[in-house]
């Protein structure tokens, strides 16, 4: 068992292959003797193997995993299963082949796990970080089931749809939170560095300035006075929202509860949910997984507090007896066509069909009503931008028209 929790580690090795040639390489495993051991199996005799020496600046350990790299993960595994490639061989290929170090480790870890006797949901489940409770409960239903491909495809396709739907979302957020960063950043280098040469200038005429200029040469003076507290504030603004988003549930709540009522960003992030909703109770009811616990591991999906009170309480309301669609009209949160979907799908006996129909109709308006978004606010964030600097412009030529006039005049 002690090869389950070790930290996997690189060896190079130099040995002679089947044909008796010499060779070399690099294999990872907990301990050198299961590093021999793998490499007598490939049908190599090591001569030589040692840990790999760590580069003398540090080097790279790989970048994060994320997500996306797990769904990767769950598709090759289901292609290579389907195929009919042993469990143990399939994540050698995918270690083999992985780009990010770890995940290489991450798989290799969950290859010893099971070289060590355990199943594939147990090996699994020792890496909560990546494998959630719903990877490891269907994975654990297939193993059960003697249906691990078929499950395993499941998996893959509801990784892809969610990090899909994800991916449309963080786009969504991305443009407003651009357009403001621009706006502030080209703000903030015009009255800092530009505008101050122009005070200079004007200081030099002797006469009043017009009330726009002078109050855009007041603010500049403020950001050059401040600038200091002008950034430290929305850092540490930014800073205190992501620590209170990480820890306070009333905050998050709140937070939740605003997105949904922003105009366009709000109904995006509805129509999401819902998507999040449906598909992970289809993949769930098609693995035979219980209503009341697949409800419980939905809330936990949804990305939503709002959502996730409202689903844990029609968990509560279904392990009493009432229907899903009775308890999901109750919460009032759903429209109307996916309740009577579900509904249509508990007397037809087909709740994971309709609930999949659900998703990809929402997943389907997820992607219309970004790229709608995103055409909107394109032309949006240039007349932000000719606003702000037209104006600013126009501020500064206006003491240099007027004295123009003046001379004119005389």
């Amino acid at each position: 068992m002690a090869a389950n929790t070790a930290t996997i580690t690189t060896f190079v090795w130099e040995g002679i292959d089947k044909s008796g040639k010499r060779t070399k390489g690099e294999v990872n495993s907990t301990n050198t003797a299961l590093a021999k051991a793998t490499l007598r199996k490939q049908g190599i005799n090591p001569l030589n193997i040692k840990k790999k020496p760590k580069p003398l600046f540090g080097g790279s350990t790989g970048k994060k995993i994320s997500p996306k790299d797990i769904a990767i993960f769950a598709r090759q595994l289901a292609t290579m299963m389907s195929s009919g490639v042993p469990l143990v061989q399939s994540f050698e290929i995918i270690a083999e082949g992985a780009e990010n170090p770890r995940m290489q480790e991450l798989v290799t870890s969950v290859k010893a796990s099971i070289e060590g006797g355990s199943t594939l949901a147990e090996g699994l489940a020792k890496h909560p970080l990546y494998f959630d409770d719903l990877f490891c409960n269907l994975v654990a239903a297939g193993e059960a089931a003697g249906a691990l491909e078929t499950l395993l495809e499941k998996i893959a396709t509801y990784k892809e749809k969610i990090e899909a739907i994800k991916g449309k979302i963080k786009k969504a957020m991305f443009y407003p939170t651009a357009i403001m960063a621009v706006a502030f950043i080209i703000t903030a280098i015009l009255m800092i560095f530009v505008i101050p040469q122009f005070g200079e200038l004007f200081g030099s005429f002797g006469a009043d300035l017009p009330a726009m200029t002078q109050m855009v040469m007041d603010m500049s003076d403020f950001f050059v006075s401040y600038w200091w507290a002008i950034f430290g504030g929305i850092g540490g603004g930014i800073y205190g929202m992501l620590q209170l988003k990480r820890r306070s549930r009333p905050f998050n709540r709140a937070l939740d509860r605003i997105l949904l009522k922003v105009p366009v960003l709000g109904p995006i992030m509805t129509k999401s949910i819902i998507a999040r909703y449906a598909r992970t109770l289809a993949t769930m009811f098609a693995a035979g997984m219980p209503l009341v616990d697949s409800l419980d591991t939905v809330a936990r999906s949804v990305g939503n507090v709002m959502y996730e009170a409202k689903i844990l309480t029609m968990r509560d309301e279904v392990s009493g007896g009432q229907q899903l669609n009775i308890s999901m009209k109750a919460a009032d949160v759903f429209p109307s066509m996916v309740v009577q979907m579900v509904g249509i799908g508990e007397e037809t006996g087909a709740v994971d069909a309709m609930l999949a129909k659900v998703a990809d109709f929402y997943e389907e308006e997820v992607d219309n009503a970004v790229d709608g978004m995103t055409a909107l606010l394109e032309p949006l964030i240039m007349a932000i931008l000719g606003v702000l600097i037209g104006g600013l412009v126009i501020a500064m030529y206006l003491p240099i028209f007027k004295m123009g006039s003046v001379v004119g005049g005389h």
